[in-house]
């Protein structure tokens, strides 16, 4: 999948709902009344921070007004997730239909449904910084770089910016709530990429834990 594109983009929160799509699978399935998949995701991401969904909007509208094809966003457009259209719809079809959806989402906030994280796309933009900590640190080249967990987790704690240690250490008590299975634990984790599995005797939470107090203490 493509990184997010930078807050100065043109198209940056654009990009990021259309990352959404690439995660399911390359295709617009939303209908006039009923989000899709990819859709239903941003808009639970939405719902945590509705400018989001009001910036979405004004790109969609800048991007449609300029035109799709122009040379003048040609270069913009092509960083963006390529999203195929149903058979008998243009991208642009679609991009309207999503833009009715983000607009009655910010009339009526209520009408999305909250849920866990659905896809990996998802659980990245629910914990970002936790996503960075098993993602960078515990991957499946650990070994080639780490001698242990502990020597990936010292790094972290010495590198990682004040602000991103308390975000992480929020995050993983975030989680650690909202999923109870130890099922739903390991699949959360992987999609925020966890590549490791706990230490020998002891459970993907209790070691989640742990890495929590050692980074509150920093």
């Amino acid at each position: 999948m493509s990184q997010s594109l930078p807050p100065g983009h043109r198209f940056h929160e654009l990009g990021d709902l259309l990352e959404a799509y690439a995660y399911a699978d390359f295709t617009f399935s939303d209908s006039a009344d009923v989000p899709g998949p990819a859709l239903s995701a941003y808009l639970r991401t939405a719902a945590r921070d509705p400018a989001r969904a009001t910036t979405a909007i004004r790109q969609i509208d800048d991007l449609l007004s300029v035109g799709l094809f122009s040379e003048e966003i040609a270069d913009e457009v092509e960083l963006l997730p390529h999203i195929r259209p149903p058979m008998g719809s243009t991208v642009e079809d679609c991009l309207r239909v999503v833009r009715d959806h983000l607009h009655r989402f910010l009339q009526e906030p209520t009408l999305v449904p909250q849920a866990n994280p659905q896809s990996s796309w998802e659980w990245n933009q629910r914990f970002p910084s936790l996503s960075q900590l098993l993602g960078a640190y515990f991957h499946r080249d650990f070994s080639d770089i780490y001698a242990s967990r502990e020597e990936a987790l010292d790094e972290y704690v010495s590198e990682a910016e004040p602000q991103d240690r308390v975000q992480a250490v929020q995050e993983i008590g975030e989680l650690l709530g909202m999923v109870s299975s130890d099922q739903e634990l390991r699949a959360a984790t992987t999609a925020l990429g966890l590549d490791l599995l706990p230490p020998q005797g002891m459970s993907l939470r209790k070691w989640l834990e742990s890495i929590r107090r050692k980074i509150t203490a920093g």
